[in-house]
């Protein structure tokens, strides 16, 4: 069996890169300077087209987007170690908030960084466009609050890759300012995530 993953540290391959850790299989890490634009040369299109980070390939098969690669190792790897469900209908809870975190709580990330940046040229940047961003982000940490209450887990006593993929996200918000104090859940829940061995090895790129 080949993994090789290609990440950049702080970046949407956080979310992979733990989940990787915690699945504790072997695999082959490949650093890309997002800095100097390596993302962007052919050498990398040629894995992803889409120039972007993360990227597994698993036995010479590309697999990119996070939330797909999430899904993958979690059906490949995580039942047998306890870290997925079975298919089923927890199955289906787990895909519902790997999705959502992407499609619901990352998009509106994506548009808050893209708006409030100092990375982005101050012309392609819209403060009103920022603030709904900001708003949006509000309102799905509400909905995850409501969800963690009186659970561990988001998917009940245990934690799951699911925790992982999701934990990496709302760390992710505290580069943007974003207090969780507010959440109690979240904040709970957080903490016991980043509390795991493989979150701190994560941090280490």
């Amino acid at each position: 069996m080949s993994l090789v993953f290609y990440y950049a540290p702080m970046s949407s391959a956080s979310p992979t890169h733990w989940v990787l850790e915690e699945l504790g299989v072997p695999y082959e890490k490949v650093k890309i300077d997002l800095q100097s634009g390596e993302q962007k040369q052919p050498a990398f299109l040629k894995i992803n087209p889409n120039g972007k980070v993360p990227v597994l390939v698993h036995d010479g098969t590309v697999i990119f987007e996070s939330v797909a690669i999430a899904i993958h190792l979690g059906e490949t790897f995580g039942v047998e170690r306890g870290l997925f469900p079975a298919p089923g209908m927890s199955r289906a809870e787990a895909i519902k908030w790997l999705v959502w975190c992407n499609v619901s709580l990352g998009e509106a990330v994506s548009r808050l960084f893209h708006n409030t940046s100092d990375r982005i040229p101050a012309e392609l940047r819209n403060a009103k466009a920022g603030e709904v961003a900001k708003t949006d982000i509000e309102r799905n940490l509400r909905i995850l609050e409501e969800a963690l209450a009186g659970k561990s887990y988001l998917l009940g006593d245990s934690f799951s890759i699911v925790d992982a993929h999701v934990s990496a996200w709302t760390t992710y918000l505290g580069f943007f300012g974003f207090d969780l104090q507010p959440y109690p859940a979240i904040s709970a829940w957080a903490a016991r995530c980043s509390a795991r061995p493989a979150a701190a090895k994560i941090q280490a790129g």
